[in-house]
């Protein structure tokens, strides 16, 4: 904390000098703003009109580097065997949703995993506000856009996905999947594009559950039993991350879906728990081995049989 008191209108000019960098606006068409700041940190505010009296300011400082997923490992945030996984299955191409609340470390762990991509990918990421900093020699990076003040220009994620899919990408990473683009991706991913992505869920079954109920947000004539069976196929692993009382950052719970329905549920096979002393193995099995065996990371030379 500190002592430090500023008037409105010297709140208002540093906000004003931060968000020039990032072209955003604030005023009262537009009450909060989400932007990021040149080093990299993120920014949010709320004006007076919006909370009681003051100014409501945020700015979330992120790693200067990039932790790899051996990195994590040795900072406690999974086991050794868990990183090889992780690693393996983003080397064979699977698609991997990484779920987890607020301030749960989604985006470090995503990032980790965006570093375990083959250097000779093409890499398309997709996010509301720049956070994602991949060191590979072929990235394109692309970030929504707000409409002007007459409404006009806006570019929603939904039209980031479509527009990735004609840039000729190995790999699609979206940020944070929160609304009805959630559809465009899950199209994406069953055309045989592998991607990430992350979404807030306090469990794998609550994430999977959430990812069959944003694409209704599109209003598109799409069903349930459409939905169902496409989340089956796009999906191959779910990692559960949480911040717990310590204020330790975890993954909890690593998951394969089988890409079967039993009772209109998608059935979801534990690989790796968090008892909350230590990981407890799972039994079950990692999806499509084929695609270890190609990338050159045949399951039988590190998995369990």
């Amino acid at each position: 904390l500190t002592t430090l008191l500023l008037t409105a209108e010297e709140v208002r000019n540093i906000v004003d000098r931060a968000l020039m960098w990032s072209g955003r606006r604030l005023d009262l068409s537009h009450p909060f703003v989400d932007a990021r700041l040149p080093d990299g940190s993120r920014l949010h505010v709320a004006i007076p009109e919006i909370t009681p009296e003051h100014w409501a300011i945020n700015i979330r400082k992120h790693l200067l580097r990039t932790l790899s997923v051996k990195d994590l490992a040795g900072r406690g945030a999974m086991s050794p065997s868990m990183a090889i996984l992780l690693s393996n299955c983003v080397k064979a191409g699977l698609n991997i949703l990484v779920s987890g609340a607020t301030q749960a470390g989604k985006t470090t762990l995503l990032n980790a995993l965006v570093s375990a991509i083959p250097v000779q990918e093409r890499v398309i990421t997709i996010e509301e506000v720049f956070e994602l900093k991949p060191n590979l020699p072929d990235v394109v990076s692309l970030q929504t856009r707000a409409a002007n003040l007459q409404g006009e220009g806006e570019i929603p994620l939904r039209r980031l996905i479509k527009e990735s899919l004609r840039m000729r990408p190995s790999r699609i990473i979206v940020g944070e999947v929160r609304e009805a683009e959630a559809l465009d991706l899950l199209i994406a991913l069953n055309s045989g594009l592998p991607g990430m992505g992350t979404i807030h869920a306090n469990s794998t079954r609550d994430a999977i559950i959430k990812l069959q109920t944003l694409p209704l947000l599109a209003g598109e004539n799409i069903s349930q039993k459409f939905i169902g069976p496409t989340v089956a196929a796009a999906i191959d692993i779910v990692v559960q991350v949480a911040l717990d009382s310590s204020g330790s950052r975890r993954i909890i719970e690593i998951s394969s879906l089988t890409g079967r329905i039993e009772n209109d549920r998608i059935e979801v096979e534990t690989l790796w728990k968090w008892n909350g002393t230590e990981y407890e193995e799972g039994l079950g099995a990692l999806p499509h081995p084929e695609k270890f065996t190609i990338a050159g990371v045949p399951i039988d030379s590190w998995w369990k049989i």
